[in-house]
């Protein structure tokens, strides 16, 4: 069994977007089939009130859950308000982002598959948070 949580993880911090790397290729899964792992990557993500992605895109389709709070999603050309207990679904390549329009902080859990690897897209500033979504008026 392959069991992590978000201390023990790395994690990225910029402009109010903390993300921690959960499970991706670069997990220390030693006890677990090494293919079966490669499969999927998983980040818990939390956004400060008023903090934002910036909209990004990528091969592998995905998921957010939405754990806690409520923000602004555009998937594409399509946006809309999202909340706990929600599910978004990414398609392939669809340019995409989140918002923390709200007050409190908003936690999200993402899982991608194929993954890929979570510190190079995000330390080449993909996956970077700004304050407002330009694109969304916000």
């Amino acid at each position: 069994m392959y069991h992590t949580s978000k201390d023990e993880v790395p994690r990225r911090l910029r402009n109010g977007l903390t993300s921690f790397f959960l499970l991706d290729r670069n997990s220390n899964v030693d006890h677990v089939d090494h293919e079966a792992a490669s499969n999927l990557a998983v980040t818990w993500v939390e956004v400060e009130p008023g903090a934002a992605q910036i909209p990004h895109h990528h091969a592998p389709e995905q998921i957010y859950v939405i754990v806690q709070g409520s923000g602004l999603m555009r998937v594409g050309e399509e946006t809309q308000q999202v909340t706990a207990g929600e599910l978004v679904f990414i398609p392939p390549h669809a340019v995409h982002g989140l918002q923390n329009n709200g007050a409190d902080v908003l936690i999200y859990v993402s899982a991608a598959t194929p993954p890929f690897d979570l510190t190079e897209a995000y330390d080449r500033g993909q996956l970077q948070a700004q304050r407002y979504l330009e694109e969304s008026g916000g």
